[in-house]
């Protein structure tokens, strides 16, 4: 018996043929070109694997192969994903959506000309820094404002301009790694300052900062918030007001960590204190850092508030050049933190906000209505208890009370074929059990989520 391998067409055929005429209107020629061979060395592959197809000559077979990897190739790398993981803030996962309004302002100011560094009034060059500032002093009290591409570049930028060479002091409770694997003592070192640990982990006082500030060789006093993770027991560490008297005795600037950025009452949001940015200027920080686009709901960027003498020295320093944003990026915060002029607004349309604002039996009234069209189209589905949370590093150890979605079946499979679709979802697995939960499920993805989760289920069936 002949191989079947040998009765493969060649692509100059394929392509002739009439089951590839429909991918040649739709597609460019090389395009469709590539995928023939690709669709060729699959059934070849098939072939050799003893799984082949009945006819190798059969065109309407490679069309199929090709269509699909034509299309494959056409689905964007970047995508819509249902958060279905009840973390609100989830970094994998792009962290905070923008409200409605920061998406339009993102949208018109990439579609078109703006002002980005255009002078309107002096009819000549302005500055990008410009933007944004008058909302941040206006919300938080400080003198000036700088907005650069996320924390970690702020963080770079100040350590930089203010300590190239010389010694900043962080307490040994503070060295944290952000995310990512990224460490406090190495962007320090990337930054070109030096470390000068102070105290130890569980305990760090005032006067282990006075004993190194006394040296003379320290520039900058670092304060690191614990974010994301917290130390309890036999501890103590030194005040932000009293770490600003001794930075103020040695002149030297004390710059603050912050972290998420929470511009919000926390009690509105039902979550434990947290410390603000006018907080922090107010105990006597001279620079503050923080993200745009964790708790404050915004996208990603990095905020450096604080005295005009040192932001214009970040401003000026050439690496500022290296962590600037884009036109996009300013309007979308700048859209973000016009919300937050009038706070019921901003709890309503900022979907950060929102998320965490919303009591358990709100979501369980959501889970419910899931569930019941999930029943109704025979698909097993019952609400139950969950705990999600804050996520982008923010508030470690609080849990916001939740309700999921729990789905029947072989959980691993059914994450899977939910991974697989369009839109992806992303749901967690608890005790073998597959889990939805509906808190970070936007409004007006329930439709979509019902439809995925019935696909899945199927999909799954029929293995």
């Amino acid at each position: 018996m002949s191989d079947p391998r040998s009765r493969i067409p060649s692509v100059d055929a394929l392509i002739a043929s009439a089951d590839f005429g429909p991918l040649l209107e739709g597609y460019p020629r090389s395009r469709v070109v590539d995928a023939a061979r690709g669709a060729v060395d699959a059934i070849r592959r098939r072939i050799g694997e003893g799984n082949g197809p009945d006819d190798p000559a059969d065109s309407a077979a490679y069309a199929g192969i090709a269509e699909a990897l034509l299309e494959a190739a056409d689905v964007p790398s970047l995508r819509q994903v249902i958060n279905a993981t009840g973390v609100v803030l989830h970094t994998n996962l792009g962290r905070a959506p923008l409200a409605d309004a920061a998406v339009a302002a993102m949208a018109a100011a990439a579609g078109q000309y703006t002002n980005l560094e255009y002078d309107l009034e002096a009819g000549e060059r302005g500055s990008r820094y410009q933007h944004c500032v008058s909302l941040l002093t206006e919300l938080t009290g400080a003198e000036d404002a700088l907005v650069v591409n996320n924390a970690a570049a702020a963080l770079v930028l100040a350590l930089t301009t203010l300590a190239p060479g010389a010694g900043v002091a962080v307490s040994r409770g503070e060295l944290v790694e952000i995310g990512g694997g990224f460490r406090i003592p190495e962007i320090l070192e990337r930054s070109g300052a030096r470390l000068v640990e102070v105290g130890s982990t569980n305990r760090t006082r005032a006067a282990d900062y006075a004993k190194v500030l006394k040296s003379g060789d320290v520039r900058v006093v670092l304060k690191v918030h614990r974010s994301n993770f917290r130390i309890t027991g036999f501890t103590e560490q030194a005040s932000l007001e009293e770490l600003a008297t001794l930075a103020n005795e040695h002149d030297v600037p004390l710059l603050h960590d912050l972290g998420s950025g929470l511009l919000m009452d926390p009690q509105l949001l039902g979550l434990p204190g947290e410390p603000r940015p006018h907080d922090s200027l107010r105990a006597g920080a001279d620079l503050v850092a923080f993200s745009g686009d964790k708790l404050l709901g915004g996208p990603q960027a990095g905020v450096l508030l604080g005295r005009e003498a040192l932001v214009a020295r970040l401003r000026d320093d050439p690496m500022c050049r290296a962590l600037r944003v884009d036109k996009g990026t300013l309007a979308g915060l700048e859209s973000t933190l016009r919300l937050y002029r009038d706070p019921p607004r901003a709890l309503d349309e900022l979907p950060t906000l929102r998320m965490l604002a919303e009591s358990q039996e709100a979501v369980r009234e959501r889970a419910e209505a899931i569930a019941a069209e999930l029943t109704g189209g025979g698909v097993e589905a019952k609400v139950v208890e969950s705990s999600g949370a804050v996520g982008g590093g923010t508030y470690p150890g609080v849990e916001l009370p939740s309700a999921a979605v729990e789905v029947a079946g072989p959980a691993e499979a059914l994450q899977r074929a939910l991974r697989a679709g369009d839109p992806p979802v992303v749901g967690r697995i608890v005790d073998d059990r597959l889990l939805l939960d509906v808190r970070t499920v936007l409004p007006g993805q329930e439709g979509e989520l019902t439809t995925r989760v019935a696909a899945a289920v199927a999909s799954v069936g029929r293995l």
